[in-house]
């Protein structure tokens, strides 16, 4: 009898299902695993047109794919298992689990754990209502740039990740990280492109060059019945939507992480995102021409399994006033909208398309329209024409090398595309892009071949070939010709003419490669060693450089 009662403790005990709101970083490998899990055809759509998911959303993912674990090749079973170490809190303990500090019953404790190989914490603690985890974050990063004369750059911070949910639904993450820099400012910039709209960094006034990054947000999650979820999100943290293998037109994420209020829904096949954010403009020395710019966005998305996915959204940005009520609503079309606001504001539209029923092969299509949709859309040289179009191809497994996967993708944009007749309302956040990092009045052919060598190895090669037109200017950097190839200045009535041919205007070709591999000796602990190599055919000095990124995630 008494063996019985003590089975049935134990049960009871490890079916405890611990709440998982709180979202997982966009950087985190596991969205990698998911994608090449998708197409493959293990797993349906994992909503890439918004893919920031909950912890919780990862670990049915992981579940759906052990339940076909005989279509895994050694690699990737593998990789599902560390990730399901990690994502699976049901299942931690002290073989598995450490903390570094502070007594715990349930996990290994101790200084000692630090090399080990087991998921490691700071801090953790969790019962069926609250979990708090505390991750410290190191990173230190070396670069160096090949050419006549070695020049070194080396980048250092250190910060903490605190995390958890409490009853059930309501997920929380504070993220704090403090750094510095010594040698090359401009490598610097290079190795870790974030520094472009980090204000310590730019502002530089301080007798060492340093930077600084915060991330934080409060999130309602809920299942209420089968297929159906929502959640309301304030704060700040990485976002991406749109599709698209190297970046996305709509929102790419290779831009400041804005402040924002989103609200999710998701029942079936049908899916709305609705947000509205804020970030800055450009950076001045004088904060009287400092201001706040505001993003709206909403978007749609039907996903038929097995067939395709299909969507639409719509952005407006707008400044000079508080935030607007009429872009709130998640229940509205904002181009009417705007009109009825006295066309004050920059809006765009666009329509995305993914199949879903191929196996191994995946095709994404995006249509992305800037301002006015309807105008003259047959004469595709006018200024007006606001366009841009991205096509591209995953391909997993190719001719059946597992473990391989494949992307192949071209990218157009046409003159004007993210400006505004107002600069204080294009298409940027801190001056940096919110959409394809191309730019205007550009095209772009990217490729890209990765091979995963092991659960904790994997190596890539990606190439891209970038053609851009130019505004021209002179020597001291005045406007001689407007092409539209400068987010920053709009089309000027009277001035530029209306006739926008596309490449017009200085050209600008640049090849870029770039080699990656990846390695988790020790379990979150990271090694990244980087090769890049940039030409230009117009700069008489080609880049070249070779970088080392160690971090630490416990």
């Amino acid at each position: 009898m008494k063996h019985k009662l003590l089975l049935l403790l134990l049960l009871a005990i490890s079916s405890v299902i611990y709440p998982q709101a709180e979202n997982v970083p966009l950087d985190h490998d596991v969205y990698i695993f998911l994608k090449e899990m998708k197409v493959k055809g293990l797993i349906p759509s994992i909503h890439e047109d918004d893919p920031n998911m909950t912890r919780l959303e990862v670990a049915k993912f992981l579940k759906t794919i052990n339940a076909q674990s005989q279509k895994l090749t050694a690699t990737e079973k593998g990789r599902l298992e560390k990730f399901e170490n990690e994502f699976y809190d049901e299942q931690k303990n002290r073989d598995n689990t450490a903390q570094i500090i502070g007594p715990s019953d349930e996990f290994s404790t101790g200084m000692g754990e630090f090399f080990s190989d087991k998921i490691k914490y700071v801090y953790a603690y969790r019962d069926s209502n609250v979990t708090a985890y505390l991750e410290g974050l190191g990173r230190y990063v070396h670069g160096q740039q090949f050419s006549s004369k070695t020049t070194n750059s080396e980048l250092y911070d250190i910060g903490f990740r605190f995390r958890g949910t409490v009853l059930k639904y309501l997920g929380y993450m504070l993220m704090v990280n403090k750094g510095g820099v010594s040698g090359s400012q401009d490598l610097a910039v290079i190795v870790d492109p974030r520094l472009r709209y980090n204000f310590k960094f730019v502002e530089n006034i301080e007798n060492i060059s340093n930077y600084d990054f915060t991330q934080g947000y409060l999130k309602y999650y809920s299942e209420p019945a089968e297929n159906l979820n929502y959640s309301i999100q304030l704060g700040r943290e990485k976002l991406k939507m749109g599709y698209g293998y190297s970046s996305s037109l709509f929102l790419s994420g290779n831009h400041p992480d804005v402040d924002f209020i989103k609200f999710n829904f998701n029942y079936g096949v049908f899916s709305l995102s609705s947000m509205t954010a804020s970030t800055v403009g450009y950076f001045n020395t004088d904060r009287n021409l400092d201001y706040t710019k505001y993003f709206a966005a909403n978007r749609v998305n039907l996903s038929f399994p097995d067939l395709f996915e299909i969507g639409m959204g719509e952005t407006i940005i707008y400044s000079g006033r508080g935030i607007e009520l009429a872009y709130l609503t998640p229940l509205a079309f904002y181009k009417f909208e705007e009109m009825s606001l006295q066309d004050r504001d920059n809006g765009a539209f666009y329509l995305d398309f993914q199949t879903n029923f191929i196996k191994n092969i995946e095709i994404q299509a995006t249509y992305f329209l800037d301002e006015n949709p309807l105008a003259r859309l047959s004469d595709l040289s006018r200024y007006i024409n606001k366009t841009a179009y991205k096509i591209g191809a995953f391909w997993y497994s190719p001719f059946s090398l597992n473990d391989l996967s494949l992307i192949l993708e071209y990218t157009k944009i046409r003159p004007y595309v993210y400006t505004h007749t107002n600069i204080k309302n294009n298409y940027t956040a801190y001056g940096v892009l919110l959409g394809d990092n191309i730019g205007p009045n550009s095209d772009e052919i990217y490729s890209k071949i990765s091979y995963n060598i092991s659960a904790s190895a994997r190596l890539s090669l990606e190439y891209s070939h970038v053609r851009s037109g130019k505004n021209i200017v002179d020597d001291n950097g005045n406007l001689i010709k407007n092409v539209g190839g400068d987010p920053a200045v709009g089309f000027r009535q009277g001035i530029d003419s209306e006739e926008a041919k596309f490449l017009d205007g200085v050209r600008v070709n640049t090849d870029q490669l770039t080699l990656t591999l990846r390695i988790e000796p020790i379990r979150q602990i990271f090694f990244d060693f980087i090769y890049n190599y940039t030409s230009t055919n117009n700069s008489d000095k080609n880049l070249s450089y070779g970088m080392i990124r160690m971090s630490i995630e416990y």
